[in-house]
């Protein structure tokens, strides 16, 4: 109700009204006698407001219709300065989840914003846990609750604290594996009555990720995947893991490894993973061991190429998911979570790859559910799981320093959003985002290495089809060819195919609503809109754009490549209903356009190909542009 910056409050509904930015029209028929404007004229008037006293403020409620679904009615208004007391009179008698604020740096009436929320997401309750959690497909059922405290603490920065270096795992010393190695041995040795033992440990990943809980006040799953709490939920998670290891060994020095699979060096799994006992795991594929190199946009199956190939391959993942596809925040954090609202609004694009992959990559497909990293409920039992989310936590770092509109999100609901940990002494405690945000503060740096991929931009693919070189649709001052025109001018939009399901590799035109270039402030976004798919299970599509004739034997180490979906499975869902999961899935584009010579275009085409088979329930509602 402060309104400290300039805030949208929006609803699902439209109207017919001519709503024109930079004021609402002063009369306008509408609920309540406020002039309504559209979703789509509402995110117009947001972005001038950031150069106007003016404020939109949207007034609404939720019913329900004769069929019992839920619906939105309301309307927007102009809020001027003078008026933020009444505003904020008017806020006082709405209940939480009528209320959306969305910034308006360009978000506003975005897609994603269409939950009635506006509150941060906080910890829940240990005594209210959902227990057991069925993992599916003949697993044994798992308790991951975690023992209720009476105290909870707030989080104090370590006083006077001593940096400690994060070292890339295959450079480690054998004096640091030894400790290493006797940190974990002590770990498991404590009773199950401490929230320090291992298994604990491992819980708490699984009590975040799989249902245990629910938010607190609200019937939602509780949930720190998919959206914009992954990065500093897990960076959370670390630091406490890592500070209990330290206490154990009586070394305040001790820092977590990286597991630097973005480098050649360290592209295949650390050896100190498979020769110690204390921290292997006999849960991995064993197909990926040792000399075998990763492969970032893992597929399900096996690499045939030469090492080097794979390496620059996977250079050119990194590249595209780190620098292209993640231009602003919410292309890199993923969408806003608030409480009461959907808990898997849509992940950032290093969440999907190459994080997910390596989750899938290192697995073991043949245990039900891919156990142990293959799962989020049991991923954090092998010790690998804090080395490469400790090389996930660093590319946070590596993309804040890479300038332009990389910075951290400033909307408060992401910096209040606050967790609770069991820290080294066995008290609970209560974190914030805002307090992860420099990990000098919590006492850790990481060994500077080479990021090579920042380089690897790829290049356009080309391919014999018919005996007749069809390239993608690059055309020579920004025109397509003739022959290439063809093939896109065939297609038809998503909504047009009139698709129940992804039965097989989709083909579809999208319009421009306007050009912008891969320079501009304004970034470009593909919004694969609606993904609903199996929780449970994992899947994986590819998207191309202007090349209609990918398939699976595509390479994703090409220009065309815009980015990929993954779903590494969550599990603890009990009917077939509930294991279906909605969200959005959004790719920054404005440099994929720009490689293929395209940035002029009033359209272009976007081949989506599953990396599953058609018995994987894949739907989409719609595939279209938005701007951020």
């Amino acid at each position: 109700a402060a309104m400290a910056t300039s805030v949208l409050h929006l609803s699902p509904s439209y109207t017919s009204s001519a709503c024109l930015p930079p004021q609402c029209p002063p009369k306008r028929p509408s609920l309540n006698g406020l002039p309504s404007c559209s979703l789509q004229q509402a995110s117009a008037i947001s972005q001038k407001l950031t150069l106007s006293p003016n404020r939109l403020l949207f007034l609404g409620k939720r019913s329900r219709n004769a069929s019992g679904q839920q619906r939105s009615s309301g309307a927007a208004r102009c809020v001027s300065e003078g008026e933020r007391g009444d505003a904020a009179t008017e806020l006082s008698g709405l209940d939480r989840r009528q209320l959306l604020l969305a910034s308006s740096l360009g978000l506003a009436g975005l897609p994603f914003a269409n939950e009635v929320v506006g509150a941060p997401i906080g910890p829940p309750d240990f005594n209210q846990c959902n227990t057991p959690i069925d993992p599916g497909n003949g697993a044994p059922l798992v308790d991951c609750c975690l023992p209720p405290s009476a105290n909870i603490v707030d989080f104090k920065f370590p006083p006077n604290v001593r940096l400690r270096t994060r070292q890339p795992a295959h450079l480690v010393s054998s004096s640091y594996i030894a400790k290493y190695s006797r940190a974990y041995e002590l770990l498991r040795q404590l009773p199950q009555s401490d929230p320090r033992q291992q298994t604990l440990q491992a819980n708490v990943h699984c009590a975040f990720c799989d249902g245990a809980y629910t938010e607190s006040g609200f019937p939602e799953e509780l949930q720190v995947h998919n959206g914009w709490l992954f990065f500093p939920w897990h960076r959370w998670y670390l630091y406490f893991h890592e500070r209990i290891l330290a206490k154990l060994i009586n070394d305040d020095s001790f820092a977590l490894p990286f597991w630097n699979w973005d480098s050649a060096a360290g592209s295949s799994i650390p050896t100190m993973y498979v020769n110690n006992s204390a921290i292997s795991n006999k849960n991995r594929n064993p197909l990926h061991l040792p000399p075998t190199i990763v492969n970032l946009n893992y597929d399900f199956t096996e690499s045939t190429v030469p090492k080097d190939q794979q390496i620059a391959a996977n250079y050119a993942t990194m590249y595209r998911q780190v620098v292209s596809n993640s231009k602003t925040p919410y292309l890199f954090f993923g969408l806003p979570y608030r409480a009461g609202s959907n808990p898997s609004p849509g992940p950032g694009a290093v969440e999907n790859v190459p994080h997910g992959t390596v989750h899938t990559w290192t697995g073991n497909p043949k245990n039900p559910n891919d156990e142990d990293m293959g799962a989020l409920y049991s991923a954090a039992r092998d010790p690998i799981f804090f080395a490469h989310h400790s090389n996930v936590d660093r590319l946070w770092e590596v993309w804040l320093g890479l300038g332009g509109r990389r910075k951290n999100i400033t909307d408060l609901d992401w910096l209040n959003a606050s967790f609770i940990f069991y820290d080294e002494n066995s008290r609970l405690v209560r974190v914030k985002v805002k307090d992860a945000l420099d990990t000098t503060k919590l006492g850790y740096v990481y060994q500077p290495v080479d990021n090579p991929w920042l380089k690897s931009k790829p290049s356009p693919f080309r391919r014999l089809q018919s005996n007749v070189l069809v390239p993608s649709l690059v055309g020579l001052g920004g025109n397509p060819r003739a022959a290439e025109a063809t093939i896109k001018e065939k297609l038809q939009e998503f909504k047009e195919l009139k698709l129940d399901k992804l039965k097989g590799i989709v083909k579809s035109k999208v319009k421009r609503p306007k050009k912008v270039k891969a320079d501009d402030y304004e970034e470009e976004v593909l919004l694969i809109e609606g993904v609903e798919i199996p929780s449970d299970q994992v899947v994986k599509f590819d998207v191309f754009i202007n090349l209609p004739d990918a398939d699976k034997s595509t390479p994703t180490d090409v220009s065309e490549y815009a980015g990929s979906f993954h779903n590494l499975p969550h599990l603890g869902k009990h009917s077939a209903r509930e294991r279906l999961r909605k969200s959005n899935f959004r790719i920054g584009v404005g440099e994929v356009l720009r490689e293929l010579g395209v940035e002029n275009d009033d359209d272009f085409s976007v081949t989506i190909v599953p990396r599953v088979g058609p018995d994987v329930h894949i739907s989409i509602d719609d595939i279209k542009i938005e701007y951020e």
